[in-house]
């Protein structure tokens, strides 16, 4: 018999076959910068400013020359700009000193690099690496898992845990990454639609926050 986390994500996958990482970028290193300009701001404003500051600057070397106030200005609408700013030149010098200029695989490695938390490191390992080291927990995965009675926790380590014990191994990324498309679409924090809603008939929490 098919057990209720696996009938969430077979429901989930026939919504969303072709559900992605809606960050665009074209090798790990834009990865890194877009993960990093995304904390507090959406895919579609990261997205605009990336494509504005790689057609300018198109390499981790280039971006480690850029000064950082150029930089600041160029990301300014991303918000958390001087942060992101500082992260994003650490990061850069980092990788080329200690990775010569080559995002490394591993997640250890990737935790020793500016700016980059659990989350952000999952993510590249799991969608440019594609290696599935852990399950990446977003607000939407927080939010939703707890709905779903996935989870009873709200620390997003705690979270993880959780899903990775309810999913074999191959399932972490794509669980993540249909969450995520899940509550930009249909499971919306503030409107959530449940009367369109895939997971209707089987989600403990369907209606209840109309």
């Amino acid at each position: 018999m098919q057990t209720y986390p696996m009938k969430v994500l077979e429901l989930l996958t026939s919504t969303y076959p072709g559900a992605k990482c809606e960050l665009v970028y074209k090798n790990a290193w834009e990865l890194v910068v877009g993960v990093v300009l995304s904390a507090q701001c959406t895919d579609k404003r990261v997205n605009m400013v990336t494509k504005e500051l790689f057609e300018k600057y198109p390499t981790i070397q280039d971006i480690n020359n850029l000064d950082i106030d150029k930089l600041k200005e160029i990301i300014r609408t991303t918000g958390f700009f001087n942060n992101k700013a500082k992260y994003i030149k650490k990061a850069a010098e980092k990788i080329l000193l200690d990775y010569k200029g080559i995002v490394p695989d591993r997640m250890e490695e990737l935790l020793k690099i500016p700016g980059l938390a659990r989350k952000s490191a999952n993510v590249i390992v799991s969608v440019w690496y594609g290696k599935n080291e852990g399950v990446v927990v977003d607000t939407h995965v927080i939010r939703i898992a707890n709905l779903l009675n996935l989870t009873q926790n709200k620390d997003p380590k705690k979270i993880e845990n959780d899903l990775i014990k309810l999913y074999p191994r191959k399932y972490w990324e794509r669980i993540s990454t249909l969450i995520v498309w899940h509550g930009r679409r249909i499971c919306i924090a503030r409107r959530p639609k449940c009367e369109e809603c895939p997971l209707n008939k089987i989600c403990p929490s369907a209606f209840l926050k109309k």
